[in-house]
């Protein structure tokens, strides 16, 4: 009776210790199994001419039916493009990363892009934008953080 009645303290302790737990990262965390749906990032002087270009990049590659995520993040010299790609299109990623590319480009000369379909880039990519929700948090590391994953990005290739 005693080792039951402890095992129960034990357990519901647990429960309420664990579902506590209100880390800045939560969104990141659960973006590998939903939809995480994170807002483009302006890393340099941000315009409104900047905002509705980064806008209309994420809406433009949310367009497509094979994707269920997208993140876009601006720096100073290229835009990152990370996405998700629906479980049963797995098999057509290289076409799909084709046709965002092709896209981009067309509609985009003159931006530089690094797009990226592999889920460590955009847990990288969402996890910066939880950071950047935080006002302590400054460009200058932000600029740091994107500089690591875009050389992430360039290992993986």
């Amino acid at each position: 009776m005693k080792k039951t009645l402890t095992f129960t303290c034990m357990t519901v302790l647990t429960v309420l210790l664990t579902s506590c737990n209100n880390d800045a990262t939560q969104n990141s965390g659960m973006s590998l199994i939903k939809k995480s749906d994170p807002d483009p990032i302006i890393l340099d002087e941000k315009t409104e001419e900047k905002n509705k270009l980064v806008s209309s990049i994420k809406k433009n590659v949310a367009k497509f039916e094979e994707l269920y995520d997208v993140a876009v993040i601006k720096g100073e010299e290229e835009i990152l493009v990370a996405y998700k790609v629906k479980h049963m299109q797995r098999f057509h990623m290289v076409k799909i990363e084709q046709k965002i590319n092709k896209m981009l480009e067309e509609k985009y000369p003159k931006e530089n892009f690094i797009v990226s379909s592999d889920y460590k880039i955009f847990l990288e990519a969402v996890e910066l934008n939880d950071k950047m929700k935080n006002p302590d948090y400054s460009k200058k590391d932000a600029k740091k953080k994107l500089n690591e994953i875009i050389k992430l990005k360039k290992e993986l290739t």
